[in-house]
């Protein structure tokens, strides 16, 4: 029998990964620079807590990271762990983030009862990887050096409701990262794919005083 390896983040739970060697995987950690878990050269896990998922989307961390997954990797999966209901986010509001991590960024998206759920998914994809396709493992080097336009999509990608296709629009539409900062909600509108709800949200995230909570 062909052995299954998975390199996995030295912060990932203990459990998850007693259990990925239990049903039959060599298990090397690692402190990766991106995601959690790699199955072959092409793909990479991302796992989640729900409160982290939550956090994530709140604080625009999520998106960034989506962007960095995918300037590295070919197949980006996220793992969203764990039956506890969401409790600072509308459930529109995470549906919304399921869509743009599927439409946008076209990343994989599934969802897990606990750790040994996760370890499951995770074995059971870099099985079909290694076995079935016969994608290698390896490290990979460092992380692509960003360019300058990179790093403008990046900082308009932070804005709330903002994938990059849409940074590029805005980016596109006004010419630099400082002009889509200053824009007032008219002129936001005038950009395809910014409604006027998405234009009010990021003028106020813009334009808001740090610390003032609702």
């Amino acid at each position: 029998m062909e052995t299954i390896n998975i390199i996995a983040d030295h912060r990932e739970p203990k459990k998850i990964l007693e259990k990925l060697e239990a049903i039959g995987s060599d298990v090397i950690i690692k402190q990766l620079e991106l995601g959690d878990y790699l199955t072959s050269e092409k793909t990479v896990i991302e796992r989640k807590t729900r409160q982290d998922f939550e956090q994530s989307i709140m604080n625009q961390r999520l998106f960034r990271q989506m962007s960095n997954l995918k300037e590295n990797f070919e197949n980006v999966i996220i793992i969203v762990e764990g039956t506890e209901p969401y409790l600072r986010l509308k459930n529109g509001s995470i549906l919304g983030t399921y869509a743009t991590i599927i439409t946008d960024f076209h990343c994989s998206l599934f969802f897990t009862r606990n750790h040994d759920a996760t370890a499951e998914m995770v074995y059971a994809i870099a099985k079909h990887e290694q076995i079935a396709k016969k994608r290698p493992l390896s490290i990979r080097g460092k992380r692509k050096r960003f360019t300058l336009s990179d790093n403008q999509k990046a900082m308009v990608e932070a804005l709330p409701k903002i994938g990059p296709r849409l940074a590029v629009t805005l980016l596109e539409h006004f010419g630099s990262v400082e002009k889509v900062l200053n824009a007032d909600v008219k002129e936001l509108i005038k950009v395809e794919g910014v409604g006027k709800k998405k234009a009010e949200e990021i003028v106020k995230v813009i334009r808001t005083e740090y610390g003032v909570e609702e």
